[in-house]
């Protein structure tokens, strides 16, 4: 296989939710996407991005692209770190928390919730985090300022947020570009902007929008 794109879901999703934006690389850009599954409430980060791994291995591809939206982000962040001697290729964040989750960690005081939060939310979200993009790779962040989900009722931010996650929260030092849109932090995985963004940053290593 020649070029790829991995794309790794958030909490509590399968990897379906991005069939739209699939299919607009695809249709748009002639990328071939690859959605990696992973079980988001049982698994360690370790056991993720070790099947990760195992994964994108079995591609074969000369050249390798990532996307990851919410958790999906730190997955491709901790793998990177992990597994760094990948195929070349770029990176995009959608509504990923790079340094914090201010609704994670109030949602964490939910009984109910916090036990179907899973070990890598414990483990990346939590508490606050220095991460630092050190990769050779370029990194691209796509923020959402449409607050629309229960994450703003639960956070109480004072900024702009997709409604899970703060702009602010999205910024991770070292990233090449990073630009905020009109959408939610589901809405983002049905947008045909976010979906040309995205396209445009992994063939030019920037973003369309200026």
């Amino acid at each position: 296989m020649g070029e790829a794109v991995v794309y790794v879901h958030g909490l509590w999703m399968s990897g379906g939710e991005s069939l739209l934006l699939r299919r607009r690389l695809s249709r748009e850009f002639g990328m071939d996407v690859h959605p990696f599954r992973y079980a988001t409430a049982t698994s360690t980060m370790t056991e993720i991005t070790s099947r990760l791994q195992g994964f994108v291995r079995n591609l074969q591809a000369s050249r390798l692209h990532f996307v990851g939206h919410s958790l999906g982000g730190l997955v491709i962040y901790r793998f990177l770190e992990r597994y760094p001697q990948q195929p070349p290729g770029r990176v995009v964040f959608l509504g990923t928390p790079s340094v914090a989750s201010r609704a994670a960690v109030q949602a964490s005081h939910i009984r109910l919730v916090a036990s179907a939060m899973g070990r890598s939310v414990q483990e990346e979200l939590l508490r606050p985090r220095e991460r630092r993009w050190k990769t050779d790779r370029e990194l691209g962040i796509i923020a959402g300022t449409r607050p629309l989900g229960v994450g703003q009722f639960l956070a109480r931010f004072e900024e702009d947020c997709d409604g899970t996650i703060g702009v602010s929260e999205t910024q991770l030092p070292g990233a090449t570009d990073h630009i905020t849109l009109p959408v939610s932090h589901l809405g983002m995985l049905v947008s045909t902007r976010v979906a040309r963004e995205t396209g445009a940053f992994l063939q030019e290593g920037r973003f369309s929008l200026r």
